[in-house]
């Protein structure tokens, strides 16, 4: 075993040492302001930021690949997906494909795959609706059916397909065949080692069909997410706006299945009433810290994984030397590796952290020691 890490650290070693001889031999080969034009130049081909920022975003066209990228004969093969657009003059729908590669359809164009006007108005967002910023006349409100939309309608067919398959399964037979072979022993982890555990024997039953959709929902769609290509290769649990609905609805439950000592330890926590003033409002903020926690861990864990690897393939780009692949690729091929357990795992902890504070909500306490 030493000797397996001491050859790959040596392989490690030569192959860096190669790269900065390579960049060390440039610097020496060339005065300085021609060093500076050719890093400028390379810049300016290569952007490893917009590359990275463009295959975490959300999209109006699903990019496949683009063919002599560069060139005069540049030509970018993509999926068109449905725009659909509420502005001052009405509503506009069409196709992301009449507004891609610079054209305009309806006062309209696409910007490094977003919807952008070519009128001025500026896309309606959340906030500034609520702010008031924004209003029927200087902003266009988009209901278009982006890339990560389109990843919910493929995650929810494949959760249909998997789980009416294993029902017809288990219709005609209570042995488990095909995929339910599978996907049964996770089935039952969930509710022996997470569900009970953390909501109880007599309530966890109600619970099962919401930790089980969301841990599904989490979990291939992580996994979709490192497939590289069409129809996959999305960005869906890292998108922020993904995790916030998911956290939401788990916020949702619990407050809607808490009981009353839930409330009373909310309200009345077993403290002095000298002590209620500072308790009461931490215990009101805890409501919501604990979702915007689900939130921010499944958004930054995804998000960061994907970037580390395409940082990590962008290397090669950025020195221009082939030496650097014999570290970037096995690198970038170990986090991927590491993503797929990531994957399982972050749709665990999501799961469990549900479970627990829905268990929180729920449970019955018979004197105040239990608080």
């Amino acid at each position: 075993m030493n000797k397996r890490i001491s050859s790959l650290f040596f392989v490690l070693f030569l192959t860096l040492s190669g790269v900065f001889t390579y960049a060390q031999h440039e610097v020496e080969a060339k005065p300085t302001e021609s060093l500076e034009q050719k890093i400028q130049e390379d810049n300016q081909k290569f952007d490893a930021k917009s590359m990275i920022m463009s295959h975490i975003s959300d999209a109006n066209e699903w990019h496949i690949l683009t063919l002599n990228e560069g060139t005069p004969e540049e030509n970018h093969i993509s999926i068109p997906l449905p725009v659909i657009i509420k502005d001052k003059s009405g509503l506009h729908m069409f196709m992301s494909s009449a507004i891609a590669h610079g054209h305009e359809h309806d006062g309209y164009t696409l910007e490094n795959g977003i919807v952008k006007s070519t009128q001025g108005l500026e896309q309606a967002k959340l906030f500034s609706l609520l702010s008031g910023k924004h209003n029927s006349d200087n902003a266009f409100y988009d209901f278009s059916i982006t890339k990560n939309v389109a990843a919910i309608f493929i995650s929810i067919f494949f959760m249909f397909l998997v789980f009416i398959g294993m029902a017809r399964g288990y219709s005609k037979s209570l042995v488990p065949s095909g995929f339910g072979r599978f996907m049964e022993p996770v089935i039952l982890f969930i509710r022996d080692e997470v569900a009970i555990p953390n909501i109880g024997a007599k309530k966890y039953k109600k619970y099962m069909p919401y930790l089980l959709t969301v841990f599904f929902f989490i979990w291939f769609n992580n996994i979709f997410g490192l497939i590289p290509f069409a129809p996959f290769g999305y960005n869906l649990t890292g998108n922020i706006a993904t995790t916030a609905v998911l956290a939401i609805i788990t916020l949702l439950i619990t407050l809607f299945s808490a009981n009353k000592d839930y409330w009373k330890h909310i309200f009345m926590p077993p403290v002095p009433l000298l002590l209620y003033p500072i308790m009461v409002p931490i215990e009101i903020i805890g409501i919501f810290t604990k979702p915007f926690a689900l939130m921010m861990r499944l958004f930054a864990n995804i998000t960061a994984g994907h970037i580390m690897v395409l940082a990590i393939m962008s290397l090669i780009f950025i020195f221009k030397t082939p030496l650097l692949g014999f570290a970037s690729v096995p690198l970038g091929l170990f986090i991927g590796m590491l993503e797929i357990l990531v994957a399982a795992l972050q749709a665990y902890i999501f799961t469990v952290l549900s479970a627990l504070f829905i268990g929180m909500a729920v449970q019955e306490h018979e004197h105040e020691g239990a608080h």
